[in-house]
Protein backbone atom coordinates (compact mmCIF):
# COMPACT_ATOMS: atom_id res chain seq x y z
CA UNK A 1 0.00 0.00 0.00
CA UNK A 2 2.67 2.32 0.56
CA UNK A 3 4.86 1.98 -2.69
CA UNK A 4 1.53 2.20 -4.35
CA UNK A 5 0.65 5.64 -2.56
CA UNK A 6 4.48 6.84 -3.23
CA UNK A 7 4.13 5.34 -6.96
CA UNK A 8 1.06 7.87 -7.47
CA UNK A 9 1.75 10.70 -4.91
CA UNK A 10 5.63 11.08 -4.58
CA UNK A 11 7.81 13.21 -5.35
CA UNK A 12 8.65 11.84 -8.54
CA UNK A 13 5.51 9.48 -8.49
CA UNK A 14 2.49 9.68 -11.46
CA UNK A 15 0.64 12.69 -10.32
CA UNK A 16 3.64 15.03 -9.27
CA UNK A 17 6.35 13.79 -11.44
CA UNK A 18 4.37 13.02 -14.97
CA UNK A 19 0.57 14.38 -15.24
CA UNK A 20 1.44 17.70 -13.27
CA UNK A 21 4.67 18.47 -16.11
CA UNK A 22 2.41 17.16 -19.03
CA UNK A 23 -0.71 19.07 -17.83
CA UNK A 24 1.43 22.38 -17.39
CA UNK A 25 3.13 21.89 -20.68
CA UNK A 26 -0.29 21.25 -22.72
CA UNK A 27 -1.95 24.34 -20.46
CA UNK A 28 0.67 26.86 -21.93
CA UNK A 29 0.38 25.44 -25.73
CA UNK A 30 -3.31 25.48 -25.52
CA UNK A 31 -3.49 28.34 -23.69
CA UNK A 32 -1.46 30.28 -26.46
CA UNK A 33 -3.43 28.56 -29.77
CA UNK A 34 -6.69 29.59 -28.27
CA UNK A 35 -5.16 33.17 -27.57
CA UNK A 36 -4.00 33.39 -31.28
CA UNK A 37 -8.24 32.96 -31.95
CA UNK A 38 -8.97 35.29 -29.69
CA UNK A 39 -6.60 38.55 -30.02
CA UNK A 40 -6.89 37.85 -33.69
CA UNK A 41 -10.71 37.56 -33.66
CA UNK A 42 -11.38 40.63 -31.24
CA UNK A 43 -8.72 42.82 -33.70
CA UNK A 44 -11.66 41.72 -36.57
CA UNK A 45 -14.15 43.17 -34.81
CA UNK A 46 -15.53 39.47 -33.94
CA UNK A 47 -17.52 39.20 -30.36
CA UNK A 48 -16.09 36.66 -27.85
CA UNK A 49 -18.99 34.62 -25.81
CA UNK A 50 -16.18 32.47 -24.28
CA UNK A 51 -12.48 31.62 -23.88
CA UNK A 52 -12.15 28.19 -22.46
CA UNK A 53 -9.23 26.30 -21.04
CA UNK A 54 -10.19 22.69 -21.30
CA UNK A 55 -14.05 20.92 -21.91
CA UNK A 56 -16.85 20.09 -20.32
CA UNK A 57 -18.41 21.47 -16.73
CA UNK A 58 -16.44 24.44 -15.94
CA UNK A 59 -14.70 24.10 -12.66
CA UNK A 60 -14.04 28.28 -12.24
CA UNK A 61 -14.06 31.81 -13.92
CA UNK A 62 -15.36 35.07 -14.49
CA UNK A 63 -16.62 37.62 -16.96
CA UNK A 64 -14.16 40.47 -18.49
CA UNK A 65 -15.80 43.99 -19.47
CA UNK A 66 -16.63 43.00 -22.77
CA UNK A 67 -18.73 40.35 -21.72
CA UNK A 68 -16.13 37.05 -22.74
CA UNK A 69 -16.25 34.40 -20.10
CA UNK A 70 -12.96 33.00 -19.14
CA UNK A 71 -12.87 29.78 -17.33
CA UNK A 72 -11.47 26.83 -16.78
CA UNK A 73 -13.20 23.71 -17.70
CA UNK A 74 -13.05 19.89 -15.98
CA UNK A 75 -11.57 18.13 -18.77
CA UNK A 76 -7.91 19.50 -19.11
CA UNK A 77 -7.10 18.05 -22.67
CA UNK A 78 -7.69 21.22 -25.08
CA UNK A 79 -9.74 24.66 -25.18
CA UNK A 80 -11.77 27.14 -27.26
CA UNK A 81 -12.86 30.22 -28.29
CA UNK A 82 -16.33 30.77 -28.62
CA UNK A 83 -17.10 33.73 -31.10
CA UNK A 84 -20.46 35.34 -31.30
CA UNK A 85 -23.11 33.66 -33.58
CA UNK A 86 -20.85 30.77 -33.90
CA UNK A 87 -23.35 28.13 -32.46
CA UNK A 88 -23.35 25.03 -35.31
CA UNK A 89 -21.18 22.15 -35.17
CA UNK A 90 -20.07 22.70 -38.75
CA UNK A 91 -19.99 26.42 -38.20
CA UNK A 92 -22.45 27.38 -40.70
CA UNK A 93 -23.73 30.52 -41.38
CA UNK A 94 -27.30 29.61 -41.19
CA UNK A 95 -27.10 29.12 -37.62
CA UNK A 96 -27.80 32.77 -37.02
CA UNK A 97 -30.80 33.12 -34.77
CA UNK A 98 -33.39 35.55 -36.64
CA UNK A 99 -33.58 37.50 -33.49
CA UNK A 100 -30.04 38.47 -33.47
CA UNK A 101 -30.50 42.31 -33.23
CA UNK A 102 -28.23 44.22 -36.04
CA UNK A 103 -25.39 45.54 -33.24
CA UNK A 104 -25.09 41.28 -32.45
CA UNK A 105 -24.89 40.81 -35.98
CA UNK A 106 -22.10 42.79 -36.48
CA UNK A 107 -19.87 41.76 -34.04
CA UNK A 108 -21.38 37.57 -35.30
CA UNK A 109 -18.19 35.66 -36.49
CA UNK A 110 -20.26 34.53 -39.87
CA UNK A 111 -21.31 38.28 -40.44
CA UNK A 112 -17.41 38.87 -41.55
CA UNK A 113 -15.27 39.32 -44.49
CA UNK A 114 -13.84 35.95 -45.08
CA UNK A 115 -10.59 37.33 -45.06
CA UNK A 116 -11.08 38.60 -41.27
CA UNK A 117 -12.64 34.64 -40.67
CA UNK A 118 -9.57 33.24 -42.33
CA UNK A 119 -7.17 35.04 -40.46
CA UNK A 120 -8.99 34.38 -36.82
CA UNK A 121 -8.33 30.60 -37.33
CA UNK A 122 -5.04 31.16 -38.93
CA UNK A 123 -3.78 32.61 -35.88
CA UNK A 124 -4.05 30.01 -33.37
CA UNK A 125 -1.57 27.55 -35.04
CA UNK A 126 0.71 30.46 -35.87
CA UNK A 127 0.58 31.66 -32.16
CA UNK A 128 1.85 27.89 -31.85
CA UNK A 129 4.30 28.61 -34.07
CA UNK A 130 5.56 31.64 -32.55
CA UNK A 131 6.03 30.40 -29.55
CA UNK A 132 8.15 28.18 -30.28
CA UNK A 133 10.15 30.70 -32.04
CA UNK A 134 10.30 32.60 -29.11
CA UNK A 135 11.79 29.56 -27.16
CA UNK A 136 14.58 28.85 -29.68
CA UNK A 137 15.38 32.04 -29.88
CA UNK A 138 15.52 32.84 -25.72
CA UNK A 139 17.74 29.59 -25.47
CA UNK A 140 20.02 30.55 -28.47
CA UNK A 141 20.50 33.93 -26.98
CA UNK A 142 21.36 32.36 -23.65
CA UNK A 143 23.81 28.72 -24.55
CA UNK A 144 24.22 29.22 -28.52
CA UNK A 145 24.96 26.02 -30.11
CA UNK A 146 27.46 23.04 -30.37
CA UNK A 147 28.63 22.99 -33.57
CA UNK A 148 31.52 20.62 -35.20
CA UNK A 149 32.62 20.54 -38.93
CA UNK A 150 31.28 18.08 -40.97
CA UNK A 151 33.87 15.64 -41.42
CA UNK A 152 34.03 12.17 -41.41
CA UNK A 153 36.08 10.90 -38.61
CA UNK A 154 35.26 7.56 -38.95
CA UNK A 155 33.23 4.82 -41.72
CA UNK A 156 31.62 1.89 -40.14
CA UNK A 157 32.42 -0.90 -41.47
CA UNK A 158 29.76 -2.85 -43.96
CA UNK A 159 27.09 0.83 -43.51
CA UNK A 160 26.22 2.72 -46.86
CA UNK A 161 28.74 4.76 -46.71
CA UNK A 162 31.38 2.17 -46.87
CA UNK A 163 29.57 0.94 -49.26
CA UNK A 164 29.41 4.24 -51.09
CA UNK A 165 33.13 4.88 -50.96
CA UNK A 166 33.27 7.33 -48.24
CA UNK A 167 36.75 7.79 -46.70
CA UNK A 168 37.79 9.36 -43.22
CA UNK A 169 38.90 12.89 -43.95
CA UNK A 170 35.79 13.53 -46.30
CA UNK A 171 34.22 16.65 -45.58
CA UNK A 172 30.46 17.22 -46.47
CA UNK A 173 29.76 20.32 -48.87
CA UNK A 174 26.26 19.29 -49.64
CA UNK A 175 23.69 16.53 -49.29
CA UNK A 176 21.01 15.79 -52.06
CA UNK A 177 22.02 19.31 -53.51
CA UNK A 178 21.65 21.38 -50.21
CA UNK A 179 25.00 22.99 -49.26
CA UNK A 180 26.06 22.01 -45.23
CA UNK A 181 28.04 23.54 -43.06
CA UNK A 182 28.02 21.61 -40.08
CA UNK A 183 27.93 17.79 -39.26
CA UNK A 184 24.25 18.15 -37.86
CA UNK A 185 23.14 19.57 -41.32
CA UNK A 186 24.29 16.31 -42.81
CA UNK A 187 22.60 14.47 -40.14
CA UNK A 188 19.59 16.19 -40.09
CA UNK A 189 19.02 15.61 -44.22
CA UNK A 190 20.01 12.08 -43.53
CA UNK A 191 18.00 11.09 -40.64
CA UNK A 192 14.74 11.14 -42.37
CA UNK A 193 15.41 9.64 -45.84
CA UNK A 194 15.83 6.12 -44.77
CA UNK A 195 15.45 4.09 -47.99
CA UNK A 196 15.95 7.09 -50.37
CA UNK A 197 19.21 7.55 -52.48
CA UNK A 198 20.97 10.50 -51.47
CA UNK A 199 23.50 12.21 -53.63
CA UNK A 200 26.00 13.60 -51.59
CA UNK A 201 29.33 15.91 -52.44
CA UNK A 202 32.57 15.58 -50.56
CA UNK A 203 35.65 17.56 -50.72
CA UNK A 204 38.60 15.19 -50.31
CA UNK A 205 42.08 15.90 -51.02
CA UNK A 206 41.10 19.51 -52.38
CA UNK A 207 39.14 17.45 -55.16
CA UNK A 208 34.87 17.35 -55.45
CA UNK A 209 33.76 13.95 -55.31
CA UNK A 210 30.20 12.70 -55.56
CA UNK A 211 29.17 9.71 -53.94
CA UNK A 212 25.43 8.09 -53.63
CA UNK A 213 24.55 6.23 -50.32
CA UNK A 214 21.31 5.06 -49.42
CA UNK A 215 20.71 5.65 -45.52
CA UNK A 216 19.61 2.65 -43.31
CA UNK A 217 17.25 2.82 -40.06
CA UNK A 218 19.20 2.33 -37.04
CA UNK A 219 17.55 2.71 -33.08
CA UNK A 220 18.93 5.12 -30.86
CA UNK A 221 18.54 7.10 -27.76
CA UNK A 222 16.52 10.54 -27.94
CA UNK A 223 17.85 13.43 -25.60
CA UNK A 224 15.41 12.05 -23.06
CA UNK A 225 16.89 8.55 -23.03
CA UNK A 226 13.78 7.23 -25.37
CA UNK A 227 14.50 4.74 -27.78
CA UNK A 228 14.23 5.96 -31.44
CA UNK A 229 14.74 5.53 -34.94
CA UNK A 230 16.60 8.03 -37.31
CA UNK A 231 17.94 7.00 -40.45
CA UNK A 232 22.01 6.78 -40.84
CA UNK A 233 24.42 6.43 -43.31
CA UNK A 234 27.25 5.13 -40.98
CA UNK A 235 29.91 8.01 -40.71
CA UNK A 236 30.53 9.18 -37.01
CA UNK A 237 32.78 12.33 -36.32
CA UNK A 238 35.09 13.14 -33.24
CA UNK A 239 36.59 16.43 -31.74
CA UNK A 240 39.98 16.00 -33.99
CA UNK A 241 38.22 16.04 -37.14
CA UNK A 242 34.90 17.97 -36.33
CA UNK A 243 36.46 20.61 -33.94
CA UNK A 244 33.32 20.83 -32.24
CA UNK A 245 32.75 24.35 -30.41
CA UNK A 246 29.90 26.60 -29.09
CA UNK A 247 28.56 29.68 -31.51
CA UNK A 248 27.09 32.11 -29.52
CA UNK A 249 24.29 34.37 -31.09
CA UNK A 250 23.43 38.09 -30.44
CA UNK A 251 19.41 38.75 -29.76
CA UNK A 252 18.89 39.21 -33.78
CA UNK A 253 20.94 36.15 -34.72
CA UNK A 254 19.00 34.21 -31.94
CA UNK A 255 15.98 34.85 -33.95
CA UNK A 256 17.37 34.21 -37.13
CA UNK A 257 18.40 30.88 -35.65
CA UNK A 258 14.89 29.88 -34.05
CA UNK A 259 13.10 30.70 -37.67
CA UNK A 260 15.38 28.39 -39.27
CA UNK A 261 15.38 25.62 -36.44
CA UNK A 262 11.65 26.02 -36.66
CA UNK A 263 11.63 25.76 -40.44
CA UNK A 264 13.53 22.56 -40.56
CA UNK A 265 10.64 20.96 -37.56
CA UNK A 266 8.14 21.85 -39.75
CA UNK A 267 9.80 20.41 -43.15
CA UNK A 268 11.11 17.69 -41.20
CA UNK A 269 7.28 17.46 -40.08
CA UNK A 270 5.59 17.22 -43.37
CA UNK A 271 8.64 14.56 -45.06
CA UNK A 272 7.38 11.96 -41.88
CA UNK A 273 3.70 12.58 -43.08
CA UNK A 274 3.98 12.40 -46.53
CA UNK A 275 6.41 9.34 -45.80
CA UNK A 276 4.35 7.75 -42.91
CA UNK A 277 1.05 8.25 -45.16
CA UNK A 278 2.85 6.09 -48.08
CA UNK A 279 4.05 3.26 -45.20
CA UNK A 280 7.90 4.19 -44.80
CA UNK A 281 7.98 5.22 -41.52
CA UNK A 282 7.82 3.43 -38.28
CA UNK A 283 4.66 3.98 -36.93
CA UNK A 284 5.80 3.57 -32.88
CA UNK A 285 7.56 7.22 -33.81
CA UNK A 286 3.92 9.19 -33.45
CA UNK A 287 2.90 9.69 -30.29
CA UNK A 288 -0.37 10.86 -27.99
CA UNK A 289 -0.68 11.92 -25.06
CA UNK A 290 0.32 8.74 -22.85
CA UNK A 291 3.58 9.02 -24.49
CA UNK A 292 3.66 13.30 -24.58
CA UNK A 293 3.04 12.49 -21.02
CA UNK A 294 6.15 10.46 -20.49
CA UNK A 295 8.23 12.60 -21.55
CA UNK A 296 6.87 15.13 -19.88
CA UNK A 297 7.51 13.60 -16.69
CA UNK A 298 11.23 12.68 -18.02
CA UNK A 299 11.72 16.65 -19.42
CA UNK A 300 11.16 17.79 -15.75
CA UNK A 301 13.19 15.20 -13.97
CA UNK A 302 16.02 16.79 -15.58
CA UNK A 303 15.28 20.45 -15.20
CA UNK A 304 13.31 23.59 -16.23
CA UNK A 305 14.99 24.15 -19.00
CA UNK A 306 14.30 21.07 -20.86
CA UNK A 307 10.52 20.97 -20.23
CA UNK A 308 10.32 24.63 -21.56
CA UNK A 309 11.83 22.90 -24.99
CA UNK A 310 9.51 20.13 -24.60
CA UNK A 311 7.05 22.76 -24.65
CA UNK A 312 8.08 24.88 -27.96
CA UNK A 313 8.63 21.32 -29.66
CA UNK A 314 4.47 20.14 -28.71
CA UNK A 315 3.20 24.03 -29.54
CA UNK A 316 4.89 23.62 -32.94
CA UNK A 317 3.29 19.57 -33.60
CA UNK A 318 -0.35 20.92 -32.52
CA UNK A 319 0.23 24.23 -34.65
CA UNK A 320 1.31 21.50 -37.42
CA UNK A 321 -1.55 18.87 -36.54
CA UNK A 322 -4.18 21.95 -36.42
CA UNK A 323 -3.61 22.96 -40.02
CA UNK A 324 -4.34 19.55 -41.26
CA UNK A 325 -7.31 19.94 -43.86
CA UNK A 326 -9.50 18.20 -42.25
CA UNK A 327 -12.41 19.88 -40.46
CA UNK A 328 -13.05 19.92 -37.51
CA UNK A 329 -9.35 20.93 -37.27
CA UNK A 330 -8.55 24.87 -38.34
CA UNK A 331 -7.57 23.69 -41.65
CA UNK A 332 -10.10 22.32 -42.83
CA UNK A 333 -12.00 25.52 -42.03
CA UNK A 334 -9.36 27.39 -44.23
CA UNK A 335 -10.19 25.02 -46.66
CA UNK A 336 -13.84 25.87 -46.84
CA UNK A 337 -12.60 29.34 -46.78
CA UNK A 338 -10.39 29.40 -49.30
CA UNK A 339 -13.20 27.80 -51.40
CA UNK A 340 -15.50 30.85 -50.47
CA UNK A 341 -13.28 33.12 -51.71
CA UNK A 342 -13.07 31.57 -55.01
CA UNK A 343 -16.46 30.79 -55.94
CA UNK A 344 -17.95 34.06 -53.91
CA UNK A 345 -20.41 32.12 -51.48
CA UNK A 346 -20.28 30.08 -48.67
CA UNK A 347 -19.95 26.53 -49.16
CA UNK A 348 -23.50 24.88 -48.91
CA UNK A 349 -24.10 24.30 -44.57
CA UNK A 350 -24.71 20.57 -45.78
CA UNK A 351 -21.70 20.12 -47.61
CA UNK A 352 -19.88 21.94 -44.92
CA UNK A 353 -21.58 19.50 -42.35
CA UNK A 354 -20.36 16.07 -44.39
CA UNK A 355 -17.09 17.00 -44.65
CA UNK A 356 -17.42 18.05 -41.06
CA UNK A 357 -18.53 14.57 -39.80
CA UNK A 358 -16.36 12.60 -41.97
CA UNK A 359 -12.96 14.92 -41.22
CA UNK A 360 -14.02 14.02 -36.97
CA UNK A 361 -14.52 10.40 -37.77
CA UNK A 362 -10.55 10.49 -39.81
CA UNK A 363 -9.25 12.77 -36.15
CA UNK A 364 -11.08 10.31 -33.61
CA UNK A 365 -9.81 7.55 -35.97
CA UNK A 366 -5.84 9.33 -35.60
CA UNK A 367 -6.38 9.78 -32.13
CA UNK A 368 -7.36 5.90 -31.42
CA UNK A 369 -4.32 4.61 -33.04
CA UNK A 370 -1.69 6.91 -31.47
CA UNK A 371 -3.29 6.11 -28.29
CA UNK A 372 -3.02 2.29 -29.28
CA UNK A 373 0.42 2.61 -30.27
CA UNK A 374 0.87 4.35 -26.69
CA UNK A 375 -0.68 1.72 -24.65
CA UNK A 376 0.03 -1.52 -26.31
CA UNK A 377 1.27 -1.69 -29.86
CA UNK A 378 4.88 0.73 -29.24
CA UNK A 379 5.31 -0.32 -25.71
Amino acid sequence: MTDTLSYIFGTHGLLIGTILPFLIVLTVVVFVHEMGHYLVGRWCGIGVKAFSIGFGPELFGFNDRSGTRWKLSAIPLGGYVKFAGDESVASSPVALPETMTAEERAVAFHTQPVWKRAATVFAGPAFNILLTVAIFSVFFALYGRMVADPVVAEVRPGGPAAVAGFQPGDRFISVDGDKVETFADVQRHVSARAGDSLKFVVERKGQEVSLTATPELAEQKDALGNPVKIAVIGVVNNQEYGNFRRVTYNPIESVGQAVRESGFIIARTGQFFSRFFAGREDKCQLGGPVKIATMAGQAASQGVDWLIQLTAMLSIGIGLLNLFPLPPLDGGHLIFYAVEAVIRRPVRPAVQEIFFRMGFLLVLGFMGFVVFNDLFACR
